[in-house]
């Protein structure tokens, strides 16, 4: 199993990194505010006005440490990576079956079934957890709707008929998200998804989380030596990680719709947190920014058992570990690609 290694997000606004011998400098205001070992990091993701020295993104990328740049809101710029890792033959088999229409809506109902198995999950943990602070009816209306969406994947479609199906659960899903929110109602209301830019601070949370996982889950399909850019739900498109987006669908739920309910339901985020741009775009500030990013970082830290493996490993190796069942099911050593789904 991969050691779990750390990302160091950089957020403060005009910071600075250079490379110091085997280690990652963060300069802040001509002060060397943070120093870390290169061994000790997975990658760099950098928000808004963050620069690096030309010396460090070579030392990174001889070092398998992925630099990526990002808006202040969490909308992804550019990477900066070494050499391509991993077989070149896995690669090839991917593009050969990215080009099989029958494969690609297998993998593409699989990777469905585990987001809306896990939605309706999030759906059922509410009601279960909260039915006296929500609208039950709607909510159970809502599961049982997911339930049948279910069992219409299970059928053999086309990858047009299970793009129709994720849309119409995904609205579903979506429109009774607002009654899973039982803290801070006035403030963090949400009145369906919106993005590019997020125009609430709801859809302003979601899509920041959106962006980290993405992150993360490239990462593992990078490292196991696959193609991020190469999907069969997502297809191509130029500069669009079309593989990461088909994991992320298993893990939106999970990981990041959850994680927003806590932040919101705990008043671990205050509405004073965000601010509207000129643009009519809703982003965090440094500090609600900062403990969004502490957060998930915990998150990552808890401990589960992998539904599929047996395995009990921290959640952050939950994108490294599909990703390597994925490798497996590319070379043929498993039938099918089993979906991570939550219990």
């Amino acid at each position: 199993m991969k050691k779990l290694l750390n990302t160091l997000f950089v957020t403060t606004q005009g910071a600075y990194l250079h490379k110091e011998g085997e280690t990652v400098v963060v300069k802040i205001e001509d002060n060397d505010s943070l120093q870390l070992p290169i061994h000790t990091l997975d990658g760099i993701v950098c928000f808004g006005q963050v620069s690096c020295s030309p010396f460090l993104m070579g030392f990174c990328a001889e070092n398998n440490v992925t630099i990526t740049f990002l808006t202040e809101n969490g909308r992804f710029l550019a990477a900066v990576k070494g050499r391509t890792q991993g077989n070149v033959l896995l690669r090839r088999e991917q593009y050969r079956m990215a080009d099989n229409p029958k494969i690609s809506a297998d993998l593409a109902r699989w990777m469905l079934l585990g987001k809306l198995a896990n939605s309706r999950t999030v759906l059922q943990r509410a009601l279960r957890d909260h039915a006296d602070k929500i609208s039950d009816t709607e909510v159970l209306a809502a599961s049982e709707k997911l339930s049948y969406s279910l069992r219409q994947l299970e059928t053999g479609q086309g990858l047009d008929v299970l793009r129709g199906i994720e849309g119409e659960s995904a609205s579903l899903y979506f429109s009774v998200f607002d009654h899973l929110i039982t803290g801070q109602k006035d403030s963090f209301v949400f009145d369906g998804r919106n993005r590019r830019p997020p125009r609430d601070r709801v859809n302003c949370l979601l899509s920041f989380l959106y962006t980290l996982v993405m992150h993360d889950i490239r990462s593992a399909l990078e490292t196991v030596g696959l193609d991020p850019y190469v999907g069969f739900l997502h297809r191509d498109r130029p500069g669009r990680p079309g593989l990461a987006l088909d994991m992320m669908e298993e893990f939106r739920a999970f990981m990041a719709d959850r994680l927003v309910l806590t932040l919101i339901n705990r008043v671990q985020v205050q509405p004073e947190g965000f601010k509207q741009s000129i643009s009519g775009a809703v982003i965090m500030d440094d500090e609600t920014r900062k403990q969004v990013l502490i957060a998930y970082q915990k998150r990552k830290q808890e401990e589960i058992t992998h539904p599929y493996l047996k395995e009990g490993m921290k959640i952050g190796l939950l994108y490294y570990s599909q990703a390597l069942l994925f490798a497996r099911y590319v070379r043929g050593d498993i039938e099918g690609y089993p979906v991570f789904i939550w219990k």
